[in-house]
């Protein structure tokens, strides 16, 4: 059960006493998810400037005023608060009011008005209704500072990830640019190698940061078809081919004459080309990847097998996160983003689906993809 702190401000001493004995034997039951229970704490104020003064020391989590206070009124008050920024929830408690004074009491910051004579009950009301109202803002306020904190964060790593390519680049450049590199030919086409090789790694970052922020937005532009997975992995495969041939690495695909699916191509070439690219990467010269399309009871299943460096169980287990890297001797000089496989991750998820990974060091890793009919949010609009 959590407290809520309430300051009645009212210049009459019964009415202090009366809201005090009803707020302090009242709880709120709120039916939500986390069913919450709040009971209140009450202190009282009996003149404007004793409440601005208490408002100075400890601010509470409901104000109710009264309109017509000695010395300063009400929407005094309210004015006060708000020169001070005293951003606090008011129900206005009045036995008058003109439609002038009740614009300008909202205008000032009041949130709802108990008019008197008042009961028990409307009291009760009042105070539930501003209950449910503060726990709205405070939870819009949780989701901006949320959001400015991923902001933060996406900013800082794409800052902290581009730092050291922009670096090398420049580098690159210079030895350019001074002369450093001679006049070889195949010295500069080294450079020139070198500073591209930097720039495509800076690409796919920004390529994979773009993509995950859009599946994660919802705001992906998605286009679903009826797929054929057998065409798609066998284009994932070529796009990889040179790589794979480049380090004498053998890549087989194991699926039947036709394996339709309705998706999107462009998410399934993401998932095939980031397991199989990382298969070729991670593997031993001269290994071996096997690409499986299978049947499975809600869909289809995609297995990639390679015979590479494997992993630790301490590193899968945390595989999947964002912008994470295995490191090690083995992994130090591959290239990559750490972006990828949470990208896969996610994109499963949309296909009711999911990714695994069984590993073993020396010997080699498989990851599984399960795929299932598209969410509701996938579908076009």
């Amino acid at each position: 059960m959590d407290t809520l702190r309430v300051l009645v401000v009212d210049d009459e001493t019964g009415m202090r006493l009366a809201v005090a004995r009803v707020l302090n034997t009242y709880t709120v039951r709120l039916n939500d998810p986390d069913e919450r229970v709040f009971n209140f704490a009450v202190e009282t104020a009996e003149s404007g400037e004793d409440a601005l003064g208490r408002l100075a020391t400890s601010v509470p989590d409901l104000l109710l005023l009264d309109m017509k206070l000695p010395g300063m009124s009400g929407l005094d008050v309210l004015r006060e608060m708000r020169e001070r920024r005293h951003d606090v929830l008011t129900v206005m408690i009045t036995a008058y009011a003109t439609l002038e004074t009740a614009i300008e009491a909202t205008k000032s910051g009041a949130h709802d008005f108990l008019p008197k004579p008042f009961t028990p009950e409307d009291l009760r009301v009042a105070v539930r209704r501003a209950v449910r109202h503060l726990l709205v803002q405070r939870e819009a306020r949780r989701l901006a500072e949320e959001k400015r904190q991923v902001r933060f964060q996406f900013i800082s790593v794409l800052g902290h990830e581009l730092k050291a390519p922009l670096a090398a680049v420049e580098g690159f450049l210079q030895i350019l640019k001074d002369g450093s590199a001679g006049s070889d030919p195949a010295v500069i086409a080294n450079v020139v190698d070198r500073a591209l090789t930097r720039t495509e790694g800076m690409r796919k970052l920004i390529v994979d940061l773009l993509n995950l922020t859009r599946i994660e937005s919802g705001q992906k532009r998605r286009e679903l078809g009826e797929i054929d997975l057998r065409e798609a992995a066998l284009a994932s495969i070529e796009t990889l081919a040179s790589a794979a041939g480049g380090r004498g690495v053998t890549v087989a695909l194991h699926a039947p004459d036709r394996a339709l699916f309705v998706a999107d191509r462009g998410e399934l070439d993401i998932i095939l080309n980031n397991l199989v690219s990382n298969a070729v990467k991670y593997n031993r010269e001269g290994g071996r990847v096997d690409v499986s399309i299978e049947p499975s009871p809600t869909g289809w299943s995609i297995r990639v097998t390679d015979t590479g460096i494997g992993m630790t169980p301490e590193d899968r287990g945390r595989l999947f996160e964002e912008f994470v890297r295995i490191k090690n001797d083995q992994t130090r000089r591959i290239p990559g983003t750490g972006l990828g496989l949470s990208i896969v991750k996610k994109l499963a998820q949309l296909y009711a689906g999911a990714v695994t990974v069984t590993s073993e060091p020396g010997v080699g890793s498989t990851f599984t993809v399960t795929l299932s009919a598209p969410t509701s949010r996938s579908l076009p609009s």
